[in-house]
């Protein structure tokens, strides 16, 4: 294997460390999602679903506002600046969260924690330390630490509620984010601010802002986004009454990630060619739209709630390590910052609204409701994302 066909010792060292750190991060994020609604019932102001959502999805809001200026800064003054705030910031927000006596200091907790808008950073950083040839490995290394994050968070999250219940969690995320600031310190290498030019932030951020190719891309993460955080308004209930105690949630989520995680492999491997990396991509839309047109019909029994969460997450994870490769290998080169600031800003929106939607819908229209939602969603981003075109500079991985 020649050396244009494989990492660097720097480039292998950067992306395993920011990878960690995006991990570590949103395992914060994550880990409440299988327990947190059934928490919220014991809360004062827990018993309303469209507070519970709102306080699920309250990291989203300010992440969502603070992406764009956390990229552009990151842009003038360097990347390692910003991510040391930001994990800061979010540790905060989780200690503030873990000591709430009720839902409204949960939700103050949560959108401090969205305050540390470092993902724009963390993908930039990435980008900048890795050659066109071998970002796609690095971009499907992080949205595979993304997939397995989440898998931990299903897995774990149950048994760490009767070890050390909600509150301990939250206090654990913000041991997890100053436990990244020390991966950053000790792993990551520098990376020089990129020269301020008067009058480009403006103009950079209407470029990446008005490209149809970004833009479709910038759908598609936000109704990724959306539709997950819905869903698990959804399915911590639905499991719970299938007759399967949240002590044992896991015995559904540890099967199907793993499942997943296998057969996520040939598409992701793949992405380095432009034909196939498109093919996979439409394939992959569509089947979250039809695990969502048949959710009525499979949320009866645990098998059946089983089977959907293993057609939901083989291309869930499959897109996330798909669209920020993508997003990067679009974006002006002087401008990554930006386009992944306004990328991550969109995601945001999406969780922040797929959350709180999510928990008014279901609280009034139950489960057809959020499918209804969904698919909506998702029918919009299928038809997008027919009328993609591929990089061309798109090398093999």
């Amino acid at each position: 294997m020649s050396s244009s066909t494989k990492m660097t010792a720097l480039e292998l060292r950067s992306s395993i460390g920011l990878s960690g750190i995006f991990g570590l991060r949103l395992l914060g994020m994550f880990v409440i999602l299988p327990v947190f609604a059934i928490y919220a019932e014991s809360l004062p102001g827990g018993s309303d679903l469209t507070l519970v959502g709102i306080a699920i999805g309250a990291y989203g809001l300010t992440q969502a506002i603070l992406q764009i200026p956390f990229g552009w800064w990151s842009d003038r003054i360097g990347r390692k600046p910003v991510v040391y705030a930001g994990l800061l910031i979010f540790a905060l927000g989780s200690f503030i969260a873990a000591l709430a006596p009720n839902i409204y200091i949960v939700i103050l907790g949560r959108v401090l924690q969205g305050a540390g808008a470092i993902s724009a950073a963390v993908i930039a950083m990435t980008a900048d330390l890795t050659r066109e040839s071998q970002r796609a490995k690095a971009m499907a290394m992080i949205g595979s630490t993304i997939g397995a994050s989440f898998a931990l968070s299903l897995v774990a999250s149950p048994w760490l509620d009767r070890v050390i219940g909600v509150p301990g969690i939250f206090a654990l995320t913000g041991l997890l984010a100053l436990g990244g600031m020390l991966v950053m310190w000790r792993f990551i290498p520098d990376v020089p601010a990129a020269p301020p030019v008067p009058g480009r932030a403006l103009k950079d951020f209407w470029n990446v802002l008005t490209d149809p190719q970004l833009a479709r891309l910038n759908w598609g993460i936000f109704a990724l986004h959306a539709v997950l955080m819905a869903l698990f308004i959804v399915v911590p209930f639905s499991l719970r009454d299938a007759g399967l105690p949240l002590a044992e949630h896991w015995k559904v989520y540890l099967p199907v990630m793993i499942g997943s995680f296998i057969l996520m492999l040939p598409p992701v491997m793949q992405a380095g060619n432009p034909l196939l990396l498109r093919r996979w991509f439409i394939v992959a839309v569509g089947l979250l739209l039809a695990g969502h047109v048949a959710l009525p019909w499979l949320s009866s029994n645990i098998l059946l709630l089983s089977l959907f969460l293993l057609l939901f997450f083989v291309p869930f994870n499959v897109l996330e390590a798909m669209l920020p490769t993508l997003t990067t290998r679009l974006a002006p080169a002087h401008a990554k910052g930006t386009a992944i600031g306004l990328y991550s800003t969109i995601q945001f929106f999406g969780t922040f609204l797929g959350a709180a939607a999510g928990g008014y819908i279901y609280k009034h229209w139950g489960v057809t409701g959020i499918v209804v939602l969904d698919a909506g969603l998702l029918l919009i981003w299928l038809i997008l994302a027919l009328g993609m075109r591929m990089p061309q500079s798109a090398a093999p991985a």
